[in-house]
């Protein structure tokens, strides 16, 4: 894809700042976000952002409900990709559910609406969604065929979020919704597990025994780059890699890269507590997530990050020493 327009919503977080380099050097990028429309106040500004997508870069303010002068932007966009929505790294207070909830609805509906008035819509709309859909599974992976859905609070976030999106009349536009694990990149999760273990703290969390799938962020974009190719499948896909592991296993890859022999464990109620203290759900760790890319293997597409070995050497060797090298 080359001299196109993409449209990303909520794109200013690690994952959106991925999409855009793996994109912005042959394409114009537009960021839609809530702050000031300029990358000195926006998270790209002190970003190593490659300065060949800096430049094709632009920055749009919206308030990711209403239409308003942003539409203008998805008008003869190649491709809009929706990643907006509110983390779900906190505590699920009544108030903090509600807003979870409306932050993906509430969005997901002014984009459908924008394209609606759109006089040359997008060939591609791509929603974020959640690998985590599926239920806790520690028997067989689960996949878009055979999965069973769960119903837990972050499961009913994934379905009304989903349904809202195809709920969306684009007949002019293709939609697919990605499944997405637990993401691994220069920034997200891998932080915070980085730094367990270069305190020594990065054994297992709670019996080690459960799934944990993972997608490398890499291979979102190109995920979304072969969606874009094919224009004959749309629809659910997930978008993880083939070889899930066990949180044992993820910890032990991890401080091996890492260069860190010994990890002390967590044990379930050591989670309880601080995930009380950081404000946050001790489930994001202790869920079973055994997903499958079924889908998107069957449609031909291959992972350059199928092992996560390869992941962890990849994403180490472009950080500073210092973000996991405590003795070295």
């Amino acid at each position: 894809m080359k001299n196109k327009k993409i449209v990303i919503a909520g794109g200013s977080g690690f994952i959106g700042q991925a999409i855009a380099s793996y994109f912005g050097a042959e394409n114009e990028i537009v960021i839609l976000t809530r702050g000031l429309p300029n990358s000195a106040n926006n998270a790209f500004g002190g970003s190593d952002i490659d300065d060949a997508v800096k430049k094709n870069l632009r920055f749009v303010q919206w308030d990711n409900k209403n239409t308003g002068e942003w539409y203008k932007e998805i008008d003869g966009a190649e491709m809009v990709i929706n990643l907006a929505g509110k983390s779900v790294n906190c505590r699920y207070t009544e108030k903090n559910k509600q807003e979870i909830f409306d932050s993906r609805t509430e969005t997901t509906k002014a984009i459908g609406t924008a394209i609606q008035h759109a006089i040359v819509p997008p060939k591609l709309w791509v929603n974020a969604a959640s690998a985590t859909i599926y239920r806790h599974a520690t028997d067989r992976a689960q996949d878009e065929y055979t999965g069973e859905i769960g119903n837990d609070f972050s499961v009913q976030v994934c379905k009304l979020w989903e349904k809202t999106f195809f709920d969306q009349r684009t007949p002019f536009t293709r939609k697919a919704a990605l499944r997405m694990a637990v993401t691994l990149g220069n920034g997200g999760v891998i932080i915070p597990y980085l730094n367990l273990c270069k305190f020594g703290l990065g054994g297992r969390q709670g019996s080690g025994k459960q799934m944990f799938s993972w997608v490398h962020a890499e291979d979102i974009c190109r995920a979304i780059a072969f969606l874009h190719d094919h224009a004959d499948i749309e629809g659910v896909y997930n978008v993880c890699s083939p070889n899930p592991v066990t949180n044992n296993i993820f910890m032990q890859t991890l401080r091996k890269v890492a260069g860190q022999a010994f990890g002390l464990p967590a044990f379930v109620w050591m989670l309880k507590i601080g995930a009380a203290l950081i404000g946050t759900e001790t489930e994001l760790l202790l869920k079973s997530r055994w997903v499958l890319p079924t889908k998107l293997t069957e449609a031909g597409f291959a992972f350059k990050y199928e092992k996560l070995e390869d992941a962890f050497k990849s994403i180490v060797s472009k950080l500073p020493r210092t973000r996991y090298h405590l003795f070295r």
